[in-house]
C-alpha cells in the first residue's frame, strides 16, 4: 500500500490529484493538507511514502517547507511555475508535474516516484529493492507488477507484452517507450522486440535463450549484449 499526502491551498487540486490516484490500485490517502504546516504537525506523528507538494503556498512555501524535512518521503511536485524545476532536482524530488496535467504524465510521475529507492533513514529498516513496483494500464484497468517479477518485454505492435513470473499483461505502450522508462532496472534489450531481465535467465544456446518457460531470440545487431552478461 503506498500511503500519500496532499499539500496544496487549492481545493481543486486536491479533488484532481484524489481522482487520478483512486484510478490506481493500492493508493491511500493519509490526509489533505492547505499549507505545509499543517502537514508538517502531520508528519511529525506519521509516516508517508509519497508527498504531492504544491509551491506557492501561504506562511510557508513547498520548497522551504520540504528542506525542514530530515528525512522526506518521495516527493512530486505539483505546480504552475516551472521557473522552480531546478531547485526541485537539487532536494532530489521524483518528480515535477506543471499544472495543469493530464493522467498519463501523472502516472508517469507515480511509477518514477515508487518505482525508484526511497531516501535511506538509517534509524530504520532498509527497503527491499524487490518491493519496487510500476503501475501499468491493461485495457481499462491498471496493475501494479513488482518489478523483479518481469522476466521479459515483447514488442506487439503499438502495444508491449510483459511476461512475469506468473502472468503476462499487454499493455497499450511501445516497446521502446516502455523499455526507455524502465532502462533503470537493468533489462537487458536482445532481439529488436525483445529486452530481458538477465537474472532470470536459466540458459543461452545458439540465438535462444530460456527464461522462465519460455524462449527469447537473439538478435545479431544484440548478440553482444548477451555476450557481455557472459563475460
Amino acid at each position: 500500500m503506498i500511503r500519500y499526502l496532499i499539500i496544496d491551498d487549492e481545493h481543486i487540486a486536491h479533488d484532481i490529484i484524489k481522482g487520478y490516484c483512486d484510478l490506481l490500485p493500492n493508493m491511500l490517502l493519509q490526509k489533505d493538507c492547505y499549507d505545509a504546516l499543517e502537514a508538517f504537525e502531520y508528519l511529525n506523528n506519521n509516516e508517508v511514502d509519497l508527498i504531492f507538494l504544491d509551491l506557492n503556498m501561504p506562511k510557508l512555501k513547498g520548497f522551504e517547507f520540504l528542506k525542514t524535512l530530515s528525512t522526506p518521503p518521495k516527493v512530486i511536485v505539483t505546480t504552475a511555475y516551472q521557473e522552480y524545476a531546478l531547485e526541485g532536482y537539487e532536494l532530489n524530488i521524483a518528480d515535477y508535474l506543471l499544472k495543469p496535467f493530464g493522467f498519463e504524465r501523472f502516472l508517469k510521475a507515480v511509477n518514477k516516484a515508487v518505482g525508484s529507492t526511497p531516501q535511506s533513514n538509517p534509524s530504520k529498516e532498509t527497503v527491499n529493492p524487490s518491493s519496487k513496483t510500476i503501475f501499468l494500464r491493461e485495457n481499462k484497468k491498471f496493475v501494479q507488477l513488482k518489478l523483479a517479477s518481469i522476466l521479459f518485454l515483447e514488442a506487439y505492435g503499438n502495444y508491449t507484452k510483459v511476461v512475469t513470473l506468473k502472468e503476462t499483461i499487454t499493455v497499450r505502450e511501445k516497446f521502446s517507450d516502455l523499455l526507455t522508462s524502465m532502462k533503470s532496472e537493468g533489462l537487458l534489450q536482445v532481439h529488436k522486440s525483445f529486452a530481458v531481465a538477465p537474472k532470470h535467465i536459466k540458459s543461452v544456446e545458439g540465438n535462444r535463450i530460456e527464461i522462465g518457460e519460455h524462449k527469447v531470440p537473439i538478435g545479431k545487431v544484440f548478440k553482444m549484449n548477451v555476450l557481455h552478461i557472459l563475460g
